[in-house]
């Protein structure tokens, strides 16, 4: 019998995921759900993305590009950042990845070596622990705090340092699960004090564009050589597509293309392709968001009356993450049962949380409008 590495055992399951096909199999089974589990647009990739794959599929060809991504679309990222953030980012700086996942992978890589420790939000996403686990890095928990709005601090990171003695430290904003945004002020602010701890730094920025009336910076207008990750499944819908991308200091370059060479050859094309399309269907995309910011506010509504009120401030992305202690202790248990009862699917908080996430449950609203009346509905009968 193969037995596993000792790599694959320190990796958590994605209990999103596994609510995923949980809810897939009450469905199978002919039953009806809500999903609410997952971080997934309804929204289907806006029709020019489409237009320009399917245009690129008729032509036949569907090659390898440079390991770094095709020029025009590295070209059109860093016109985005000076469009958006005034910010001047050279093209040779950013790296197409397969998704964001990818870009993770390759930043830990390039920047850490085994048994470094790096801090990381908690609640947070829960891949940035699996993935360093997986590389013999440490995850070391900033634990986020409600006198902060969730968000991760100056204070906070040279509190963590000083207890760990971290090598480097990533970020998220707006972040998953709590949708909290890290005001500019306050970026700027971790941005200099990861400086002066001579720390890197990594700003997951991958729900940039979903903002509910706060500004969102990126880490780049406060430090040239922060890693920034981002991604075209939020904000553009194009989660299956896989397609990613970070900007990275200069001296990280070369290291990461060898990396990326050697691990994956290229992005997909045709996912390229569509991804530079992306950056034309900017009205499409924020009635997509529109829609979200409806969602939210029926949630936020809603929920205070079916004993769910206590959330984190959503800022951005499309999640609510709602404290249930006072409906019970077991968050998993509660989920499931929510599932098998009342058809709605949401993700027990000990995915982002080992310590306090038994008492939470993220509520995705990324689906459509009447997905959330309905969940609200159900919930109403299951609770009351």
């Amino acid at each position: 019998m193969l037995l596993p590495s000792r790599r694959v055992a320190a990796v958590a399951p994605f209990l999103a995921m596994d609510v995923m096909t949980a809810a897939a199999a009450r469905e199978r089974a002919g039953g009806s759900v809500v999903h609410m589990e997952v971080g997934q647009p309804s929204a289907p990739a806006p029709k020019a993305v489409i237009a320009a794959a399917q245009d690129a599929l008729a032509r036949g060809r569907v090659p390898y590009t440079e390991a770094l991504g095709l020029t025009a679309l590295r070209e059109r990222i860093a016109r985005d950042y000076r469009d958006r953030y005034g910010v001047d980012v050279v093209p040779e700086r950013v790296v197409v990845t397969t998704g964001s996942s990818a870009g993770f992978i390759l930043a830990f890589m390039s920047l850490f070596d085994a048994g470094a420790r790096v801090g990381v939000p908690q609640p947070g996403y829960p891949a940035y622990r699996s993935i360093l686990s997986a590389l013999d890095l440490v995850a070391t928990p900033m634990v986020l705090r409600p006198e902060d709005r969730f968000a991760p601090t100056a204070a906070l990171l040279r509190e963590v340092h000083a207890q760990a003695g971290l090598s480097g430290v990533l970020v998220m904003s707006p972040a998953n699960p709590s949708g909290t945004v890290i005001a500019p002020d306050a970026l700027r602010d971790l941005c200099a004090e990861a400086r002066r701890l001579s720390l890197p730094f990594v700003s997951d920025e991958i729900y940039h564009g979903l903002g509910y009336g706060v500004p969102t910076a990126t880490a780049l207008q406060f430090d040239a050589n922060a890693i920034v990750i981002n991604s075209f499944s939020k904000y553009h819908c194009m989660t299956g597509w896989r397609i990613g991308w970070m900007v990275v200091p200069e001296s990280l370059v070369r290291p990461i293309e060898r990396l990326a060479q050697n691990l994956y050859i290229s992005a997909p094309y045709l996912s390229q392709v569509g991804a530079l399309a992306a950056f034309e269907a900017g009205e499409e995309l924020d009635a997509v968001r529109n829609g979200y910011a409806r969602n939210r506010a029926i949630l936020l509504e809603a929920f205070p009356g079916l004993g769910l009120g206590r959330t984190h401030p959503a800022d951005g992305a499309f999640y609510l993450y709602a404290d249930v202690s006072d409906l019970t202790n077991d968050a998993a248990e509660f989920c499931r049962r929510m599932l098998a009862e009342a058809g709605v699917a949401a993700t027990p908080g000990l995915d982002f949380d080992p310590a306090e996430g038994a008492h939470h449950v993220r509520f995705s609203f990324a689906g459509s409008e009447d997905d959330c009346r309905e969940a609200v509905r159900r919930l109403r009968g299951w609770l009351a």
